[in-house]
């Protein structure tokens, strides 16, 4: 299926890891034929993940920027569009976790940080290019949450919370903006191997493959085959939607 993503510009937060779900959106989006902006608050990661798209034969930049800063992410839509032109879809793909451990000794940094990148963030990028999108009357933004807050855990996540915020995030935005022919959505992936919160690999495989009926952990390339169906016109009659992509530990 030719998903008419070429010639499309795709701008995707937090891609420096160069094993997590930013980088494998990066080069999936490529390879349907996006120019990538690739965000990270590691400059050289970004770069790593830039050279990666450009060895695709597409156009790329790696932008150095703070999603959880106003001024940063500003600037950085700036640069985008003064090397693009514009801005087609949006990924807010930038997150992570602070140790949760016991609510009693929760520190309230730890709450910040939580909820400012894996929500505030959102917003902000989402705030930053969507007045390039109602003005083309285009757009697709995309949201990575989690399918961690339809589970059920012990104890008190921020991190759970701020993703739960993201679904609430995604529908109200993707109502206000469908009219402008901008499209939000959000992508909920299950637990995945991606060095996302240090636990070791092999513990994460104990602790949930049994609860997961597909028998494996969600892919990076999952991850990113979901978006760029999103990212695409194909998908032009999903909107508000939480799409969970992990391996069916969600099902109801």
């Amino acid at each position: 299926m030719d998903l008419g993503l070429k010639g499309k510009v795709a701008l995707v937060t937090g891609a420096g890891s160069q094993i997590g779900f930013g980088k494998a959106i990066s080069l999936t989006l490529a390879g349907e034929g996006c120019d990538v902006a690739v965000n990270d608050l590691n400059l050289e990661d970004a770069k790593k993940t830039a050279a990666a798209v450009k060895a695709l034969g597409r156009k790329s930049a790696a932008i150095q920027a703070s999603v959880t800063n106003k001024a940063e992410v500003e600037a950085m839509v700036k640069k985008a569009l003064a090397e693009f032109g514009r801005i087609d879809i949006l990924v807010n793909n930038a997150g992570g976790m602070h140790p949760q451990g016991n609510f009693l000794a929760q520190k309230e940094e730890g709450w910040d940080r939580d909820l400012n990148l894996n929500i505030k963030g959102a917003m902000l990028c989402s705030q930053a290019v969507l007045p390039g999108m109602i003005e083309r009357q285009y757009g697709k933004i995309i949201n990575i949450s989690s399918s961690v807050p339809k589970m059920t855990f012990p104890g008190i996540s921020t991190y759970s919370m701020a993703k739960a915020a993201i679904y609430v995030f995604t529908r109200g935005l993707a109502k206000m903006v469908i009219k402008q022919g901008i499209t939000v959505n959000s992508v909920a992936p299950g637990w995945a191997l991606t060095n996302f919160d240090k636990t070791p690999p092999e513990e994460i495989v104990r602790r949930f493959t049994p609860d997961t009926p597909i028998g494996r952990a969600t892919t990076t390339q999952d991850i990113a085959n979901a978006v760029a169906f999103l990212a695409s016109d194909v998908s032009g009659d999903i909107v508000g939607q939480i799409i969970c992509v992990d391996g069916g530990a969600t099902m109801q």
